[in-house]
């Protein structure tokens, strides 16, 4: 067993270098982290999927999988990092929870004020900041909540993003994350139409979150799962998207491959919606800050 395997400076710069790591896929594709749903198009389309009935469902399966590793909802102080429009801050309002939701995107804190029953109100205060540049110090958050909670939220990138939102919390930390590659229906339908073989990059966020945790010492539980869902979209949306979805996937941006691609979909699919399976192994830990031992 070689030494590097143990030295978490190996492992901190292999995350922040992996070319495939999520937030650096994202900026590949043209995408900055934290003006992806700048856009008010885009963010209502988001929240649309947190609020449907499948996205309700994904949002009780994990607040029960906390409950069941015996975190506390109700009284607990709770921030939210990447808070997005409330698509877990208002649930945990709900339950009695105090929540401070950090999210910087204008359109998404619109959609989560105007989602925020009266009755809550007074239990959600949302702060429109990158969790990345505020000062945990200049706050006051220095170990202040029962739980932080961060949901496939890209600002936790890079070791020195977990640590910050350890350093916030009191009895429990989540962290969800991509723990492989992304799944992309059409992307692998198109690799042949443009010459490209499948992708065999394995890379996973979640990976080196585990390992890092491991080395420092910290405990834990996790859970890996594998999740898809299907949009359908027109061949006009399939096409416009193709350029980002080539970008984040490592594909060829040339104009004679995306020239390939567009008229691949418009003669497979003319006078019919795509339907489009995105999806992939996702994971998930709850660091134990304050009592260690087996729930």
């Amino acid at each position: 067993m070689t030494q590097s395997l143990f030295d978490p400076e190996v492992w901190k710069a292999a995350w922040i270098n992996d070319p495939e790591a999520g937030v650096n896929r994202m900026l590949r594709a043209g995408t900055v982290p934290a003006h992806s749903f700048d856009d008010m198009a885009r963010a209502r389309s988001f929240h649309k999927q947190a609020f449907n009935e499948e996205g309700i469902k994904r949002t009780a399966r994990i607040m029960g999988w906390l409950r069941t590793q015996g975190a506390t909802i109700k009284d607990s102080s709770i921030l939210d990092i990447g808070a997005a429009s409330g698509v877990f801050s208002i649930p945990f309002a709900e339950e009695g929870a105090n929540v401070t939701a950090v999210e910087p995107s204008g359109p998404l804190t619109a959609l989560m004020e105007e989602s925020i029953k009266p009755s809550i109100k007074e239990n959600i205060k949302i702060v429109r900041e990158q969790f990345e540049e505020l000062s945990i110090e200049t706050n006051g958050w220095q170990n202040k909540f029962d739980l932080v909670f961060a949901s496939m939220c890209p600002a936790i990138f890079g070791w020195e993003m977990v640590e910050k939102a350890l350093a916030c919390a009191s009895q429990f930390c989540y962290i969800s994350t991509s723990a492989g590659p992304k799944e992309h229906s059409l992307i692998q339908e198109l690799r042949p139409v443009v010459g490209i073989k499948e992708d065999l990059v394995q890379t996973s966020d979640m990976a080196y979150i585990i390992q890092l945790l491991n080395i420092y010492g910290y405990s834990f539980q996790t859970l890996i799962t594998r999740e898809t869902q299907t949009v359908m979209m027109s061949v006009d949306e399939a096409v416009k998207h193709t350029l980002g979805w080539f970008s984040f996937f490592g594909m060829p941006t040339d104009e004679q491959s995306l020239q390939k691609a567009e008229t691949y979909l418009r003669r497979t699919y003319a006078g019919k919606r795509i339907p489009v399976q995105q999806g992939g192994r996702f994971g998930k830990v709850l660091v134990r800050i304050k009592n260690q031992h087996m729930y």
